[in-house]
């Protein structure tokens, strides 16, 4: 879990090649397909998860949604929390590839990016289940394997 731009999609990809683990990122369950910013019901969301951990006997979830990390966290996985600067998450959103699974061109994409960006800022002074606030509370309070990380994820290490 962390910020958009902490590099949680990144280390979700090079954990799920590595150790050949299902990966699954929770912007594909949230969000409608194909319609930016419009969530999916509770429920189906839910029900995905379920059928993904039912599905799959290892995995790596990603994402900054604090209620479906602590739905997640029931299954007792390691949590790894990136809690990367402003900086960092504001530098990596600026350098974001094309994710045709999200936009129909790179330019879509890039039309978003102010939006974004304001978002990301927003992360550290937000009181709602996706802010730096509540990453911290799920953090402190899983009693499973976990570990956070203020600097930049070394990739070389997992």
């Amino acid at each position: 879990m962390g910020n958009s731009g902490s590099g949680k999609s990144t280390l979700a990809r090079v954990l799920s090649e590595k150790y050949g683990i299902a990966h699954l990122d929770l912007d594909s369950v949230v969000w409608e397909a194909d319609k930016i910013a419009v969530m999916r019901p509770s429920e189906a969301i839910e029900a995905d998860l379920a059928k993904f951990v039912i599905e799959n006997e290892s995995w790596v979830v990603e994402g900054c949604y604090g209620e479906l990390i602590e739905f997640m966290l029931k299954h007792q996985p390691k949590l790894l929390f990136l809690n990367q600067s402003l900086n960092v998450c504001v530098e990596n959103n600026r350098q974001r590839p094309w994710e045709p699974h999200k936009y129909e061109s790179k330019e879509a994409q890039d039309r978003m990016l102010a939006n974004l960006l304001e978002w990301v800022r927003g992360y550290y002074q937000r009181k709602d289940d996706w802010s730096l606030q509540a990453h911290e509370r799920l953090f402190e309070s899983y009693d499973g394997p976990k570990l956070e990380f203020k600097n930049r994820v070394d990739l070389s290490a997992f």
